[in-house]
């Protein structure tokens, strides 16, 4: 039969493709599965119509788009665990040099656009290896680090979404330049709204939305990057629908990368633990972020997504077989089937021996990933650990 679409959320579909023809009985085994409650069949159509004609390519309707191609000459990705250890590393630095940049802008001294190219780069080489391991390094930061750290990440982030879009190695470059730099006006915000442990009065939140016109002005003044990385700076709280700041600019009038930055800075802000809140499960967020129709570029919000994964490393989910389980390395090609760690029998109320499953090797006994789960209503320890060290 001639699939012609799948009724539900794209994140639950098993396929990235929304309309094909179903050609065996694993598809139909997945459809199953998948959680999907309603499908359309266009009846004049597929391999079960006399004289059907050929299937033609159909637009995949809010469908993620593919992986884009490596570009010529990057590294060959490498398992998560050889790439930890040196993502940790870039984090450190990354931490350091975005202090000491933070200081400079506090003393009125010039921004080192040098150094901050420098680890543009090494974020980016790690990305290339292997995304998760950077990615997941980032997201754990301190409440005292956030600010930092929050550069850091967004840096990466915005690496990966480019790579994800194809966009060119120099494009990248000022991708990660912008996400490394997006909040740079903070330096300049009142320290003590800056880190204040609460939730923020109007009237300092209404200080706090000024980093943006700083960060810009600061970013101009000094003229050392591109118009590009300093409308990331000004435009990276817009909205898509118009209900951002500080110029309530809409739809394309953002410029791309200031709409890449939008995904970016909440990911990461949602998914940090802050001093007035918990962070959220990455897969969590991943969902929530979905559902906040008008925030951000539909499109590109597709894209984050396969560069991020559906279940992002460290997200907390349950199997099929009544596990709870740990992400702990993405399938490019299949992100509704990661690889695992499952460390929890809940029909049993206990702990088993960490035992990894990749969730894309098939067989008659297949585990599959049924549910999110919110961390915050188990009292696990370590979780993080479970993924970094697998």
């Amino acid at each position: 039969m001639f699939l012609h679409r799948l009724e539900g959320s794209w994140l639950e579909s098993p396929f990235w493709r929304r309309a094909f023809v179903i050609q065996d009985e694993a598809i139909v085994d997945s459809l199953r599965g998948s959680g999907i409650q309603e499908i359309w069949i266009d009846i004049s159509r597929g391999l079960d119509v006399q004289e059907a004609p050929a299937p033609q390519p159909q637009a995949e309707e809010a469908a993620p788009p593919p992986a884009a191609a490596a570009p010529a000459g990057a590294p060959a990705r490498i398992p998560l665990h050889e790439e930890i250890a040196r993502a940790r590393e870039i984090c450190a630095q990354g931490r350091d040099r975005v202090a000491s940049m933070f200081a400079e802008i506090r003393m009125g001294r010039a921004i080192d656009t040098g150094e901050a190219v420098s680890l543009v780069d090494e974020i980016s080489s790690s990305i290339s290896r292997n995304p998760g391991a950077l990615l997941g390094m980032a997201r754990l930061k301190s409440v005292d680090d956030y600010t930092y750290m929050h550069s850091v990440a967004v840096c990466g982030l915005m690496v990966a979404l480019g790579t994800q879009l194809g966009l060119p190695p120099e494009d990248i470059r000022e991708a990660g330049l912008a996400g490394l730099m997006h909040d740079v006006g903070k330096a300049l915000m009142p320290v003590d709204v800056l880190n204040k442990p609460g939730s923020l009065t109007e009237e300092e939140f209404a200080t706090m939305k000024r980093h943006a016109d700083k960060g810009w002005a600061l970013l101009k003044k000094g003229g050392a990057v591109s118009d590009a990385v300093q409308k990331v700076a000004l435009h990276h709280h817009e909205r898509w629908d118009g209900s951002g700041y500080p110029q309530r600019l809409a739809g394309e009038q953002i410029s791309l990368f200031a709409r890449m930055g939008a995904i970016c800075d909440v990911y990461d802000a949602i998914t940090s633990k802050r001093p007035y809140k918990n962070p959220w499960d990455p897969a969590h967020a991943v969902r929530q972020m979905a559902r906040w129709k008008g925030h951000f570029d539909p499109t590109l919000f597709q894209h984050f997504i396969r560069s991020l994964g559906i279940y992002p490393i460290g997200s907390l989910v349950r199997l099929a077989s009544g596990y709870l389980a740990v992400v702990c390395e993405q399938t490019p090609a299949a992100l509704l089937t990661p690889t695992v760690k499952a460390f929890y029998e809940v029909s049993r109320q206990r702990s088993i021996e960490p035992r990894r499953i990749d969730l894309a090797a098939g067989g008659e006994a297949a585990e599959r990933i049924v549910a999110v789960e919110d961390p915050a209503q188990w009292s696990f320890q370590g979780l993080d650990q479970l993924w970094i060290e697998s």
